[in-house]
């Protein structure tokens, strides 16, 4: 039996993920958590075969989750594989993903036999990447560093300086400096042009 944990915070989504995987004989269905905190926590008490979550959630992102599982693997004897079930079909996203350590990533429109489907295949090691997002995401590279990221993230919410190097730990000058690169690399007027460019790439 393979067992899964899901995160995913709409509920109604939720709900149906669990159901669907739920009608298959070999895959049990064994938490499910609302946000990635609390996804992190059920992987680490329950040890499943496969984590299945959606990236954009409250307290940890899906891409956050995938990397704290990577890390719980390479100190602990956890086993536990990620997929990635999102809707956005971006090469940015799927890039990071990989990176993270996530072994599937499906968009929601996908077909539903081919959640289960991917379940099984990187339960049993091997990859479930949607292959027209794998070739696009060879060729496009993501030019901002982790901390701009960040920036560009807090920006992109409306954050003012102050309050990004408040929740970093930054000084002022610092965020202007990331802010600054981050608007030269790619090429835009102004911080939320930026954020809107990145996050439109998948880099945010």
């Amino acid at each position: 039996m393979i067992r899964v944990v899901i995160a995913e915070d709409q509920a109604m989504v939720l709900g149906a993920l669990a159901a669907l995987l739920g009608l298959e004989d070999d895959i049990e269905v064994v938490a499910e958590a609302r946000d990635g905190a609390e996804a992190l926590a059920r992987v680490v008490e329950l040890r499943p075969d496969v984590l299945l979550t959606d990236i954009e959630m409250p307290r940890l992102t899906g891409l956050e989750l995938a990397g704290a599982v990577k890390e719980e693997r390479e100190r602990s004897a956890l086993t536990t594989r990620v997929v990635i079930l999102t809707t956005f079909a971006r090469a940015g996203y799927l890039r990071r993903a990989l990176e993270a350590g996530a072994a599937g990533y499906l968009l929601k429109d996908s077909p539903a036999e081919k959640l289960a489907d991917a379940v099984r295949r990187v339960h049993a090691g091997g990859r479930a990447v949607d292959p027209e997002l794998a070739v696009e995401a060879l060729g496009e590279v993501d030019p901002l560093t982790d901390r701009e990221r960040q920036v560009l993230r807090l920006a992109g919410e409306g954050a003012s300086t102050a309050a990004i190097a408040s929740a970093l730990g930054l000084s002022e000058g610092t965020v202007r400096n990331y802010l600054s690169e981050a608007i030269s690399k790619l090429g835009v007027g102004n911080r939320v042009e930026a954020a809107r460019l990145a996050r439109s790439r998948g880099w945010l």
